[in-house]
Parts: C-alpha cells; structure tokens; sequence
C-alpha cells in the first residue's frame, strides 16, 4: 500500500504526556518541529499512530490532528525548510 503525506499536529497540555506523545511522533515522521510533523503513512500506520497517541493523551484536555496534503508536488517552503521526501523505509521500534 501506498504511504500518503500527513501533516500531524498536537497540543498537549502536560510535560509528561507530551514528552510521551512527542516520542511516538518521531518514530512515525520524516521531518518537522516543535508540535508539527510530516510523516508519510499507510492506512495502517496513520491507524497505528492515532491509537498510540490516545494512549498517551488526555482527551479531555490535549489535542491531535492528523491531515492527509494533497499534492505533494506543490508543497511551497521558505528559508531553510525542506521540502517532505518519503524514505525508502520506516523503522517503527
């Protein structure tokens, strides 16, 4: 199956469970900063990922985004921004 581009964002309100949601991002994502990231998914995978972020969140309190970018091609960026490439392979460990 084919991976898609997600921007995935997140605002999570607690140090530890951000700490938490910010480690299971960066397994899933090819670049971004701060509470945003690319991550280039299957189906699968972006289901993988939201199931491991909720079991880090509050609900009641956190947020989490996940939007598929269309285009990939058209993708703008400004300064020393670079533009998302999917890797060859994603290691989730």
């Amino acid at each position: 199956m084919a991976r898609q581009l997600y921007l995935v964002a997140y605002d999570v309100r607690h140090p530890q469970r951000l700490r938490r949601v910010h480690r299971v991002l960066k397994e899933f994502a090819c670049g971004g900063q701060k509470s945003a990231f690319e991550c280039y998914l299957t189906r699968s995978e972006r289901e993988e990922l939201v199931a491991r972020v909720e079991e880090c969140m509050d609900t009641d309190e956190d947020a989490l985004l996940v939007i598929r970018l269309q285009g990939q091609d058209d993708v703008s960026t400004l300064g020393i921004a670079v533009k998302p490439a999917d890797e060859l392979y994603t290691y989730l460990g």
